[in-house]
């Protein structure tokens, strides 16, 4: 089975947290909810590092990405720049770029509900490489700059599997004149594509354009971070290349959740007609959908898009529930194990959307139940605001249009997946089926706010 299974049977019989030994490795593989917030965000100050990565991290990215930067200076630099354009207040500017989008892709939707998944790929790419460059919408998911983003994300990801490279075990090979040339041609062709994206936005911003963007924030505000210039654009492609993968497997989860469970489906949607009507939903109705919040929190728990996790590392020894952890341990917090979590999540293979909902028909607070997907303690993503905003906007558009249900002629098996470390489920059929005129959504979608 894949390792997220497997580890997750294992914290079945060998408890909340336990070591797996691989030579003189040691990793710590947590799997249950109160050991990880223990291990992770109260221990956070020695176990927010990253186990050095030879290859994506010191050969193919030279310590400038983000998400595998061990702790120190770099990444206490890197976190800065990347937190302060993308926290609560200045993430709400980019609500209009969102709402666009999401719009944009009820009409396709409507157009063509065959080709959903890329409509949804194309939506998740739209709305990224605005926000992270300012730059105006692709209408195709096969658009040169969209597809080679991808290939460098893909590529980046490749370098992280288990057994990918022989320098992760063989460090020294780093320094091997012969050893992996792919890399440097990788780490080239990067460069080339981030800075252009970059320069595109500097133009923009010479020719007076006035949208809001994360790189324009960090270009406009430079004292802030002090960052060279390969740096800065290392930051802006991994946003990119992070951000727009996750959001289109986020949505097309909803859709698949939707299709599977139409009960928790028509829950989402009275509540949409009963406190939305017939106008249409906007970014300022986040907030007021618990229904909604409660079905994109489950399918986020329930089929979780990074289903392992990545590893963080202990900069010194520490003691847990009496057990003594070493500086230098691998400590894995198990997304997949953590969402199975009983005592958090009660009968755990149901998909029951009210395990969110208090008495009152409220969302129960974080300190009650939360979902792990965006991370740990300093480590956490600092795109969950974007992205949260990116779902609830689509979902609300998505379902004020139509009812989804599944193809009898295709079932759907949510267990199949890519095995990537980003999960992506493999292509299904859905039915949409318009609730309203189809002239009535075309003018609702098309009408300026």
């Amino acid at each position: 089975p894949s390792t997220h299974l497997a580890l997750a049977e294992w914290t079945n019989q060998y408890g909340p947290a336990f070591t797996v030994r691989q030579g003189s490795n040691v990793t710590l593989i947590v799997g249950r909810v109160e050991a990880a917030i223990d291990i992770l965000e109260r221990h956070g100050g020695v176990t927010l590092s990253r186990p050095e990565s030879v290859v994506g991290g010191t050969m193919l990215s030279r310590g400038q990405r983000i998400l595998i930067q061990p702790a120190g200076d770099m990444f206490r630099r890197l976190r800065k720049a990347v937190h302060e354009p993308l926290q609560p207040k200045q993430a709400k500017t980019y609500a209009p770029i969102q709402l666009d989008a999401a719009k944009t892709y009820v009409l396709n939707v409507l157009e063509r509900p065959d080709l959903f998944k890329h409509f949804t790929d194309l939506y998740a790419a739209t709305v990224v490489l605005k926000i992270t460059y300012g730059q105006s919408a692709p209408t195709s998911f096969d658009d040169p700059d969209i597809v080679r983003i991808h290939e460098m994300a893909r590529r980046f990801l490749g370098t992280l599997r288990p057994g990918a490279y022989l320098a992760e075990r063989f460090p020294w090979l780093r320094h091997v004149p012969w050893y992996a040339p792919e890399i440097k041609q990788y780490r080239k062709d990067e460069l080339e594509l981030f800075h252009e994206h970059v320069n595109k936005t500097r133009m923009s911003i010479e020719e007076g354009s006035d949208g809001p963007s994360f790189v324009r924030y960090l270009l406009e505000n430079p004292e802030a971070h002090g960052l060279d210039s390969d740096t800065l654009a290392y930051i802006g492609g991994s946003l990119y290349g992070a951000g727009s993968e996750t959001t289109a497997v986020g949505m097309t989860r909803i859709i698949m959740s939707a299709a599977l469970y139409p009960e928790a489906q028509e829950k989402m949607i009275s509540e949409i007609d009963k406190l939305i009507g017939d106008r249409v939903p906007t970014c300022d109705d986040m907030g007021t959908l618990p229904q909604l919040d409660a079905f994109v929190q489950e399918t986020l728990r329930w089929r979780p898009i990074v289903p392992l996790g990545f590893n963080h590392k202990s900069t010194a020894d520490f003691v847990w529930n009496g057990y003594h952890i070493p500086e230098g341990t691998t400590i894995l917090g198990n997304h997949w194990a953590l969402s199975r979590d009983p005592d958090m999540f009660p009968d755990p293979e149901t998909f029951e959307p009210q395990r969110w909902i208090n008495a009152d028909g409220e969302l129960k607070p974080q300190s009650e139940i939360r979902n792990f997907i965006y991370g740990f303690g300093r480590r956490v993503c600092p795109g969950q605001y974007l992205a949260n905003r990116s779902l609830f906007i689509t979902t609300a558009l998505l379902f004020w249009a139509f009812r989804v249900s599944e193809d009898p002629s295709h079932t759907i098996d949510p267990n199949a997946d890519n095995g990537g470390i980003i999960s992506h489920s493999l292509p299904f059929k859905v039915a949409f089926e318009p609730r309203r005129s189809v002239e009535e959504i075309k003018q609702a979608m098309m009408a300026a706010d």
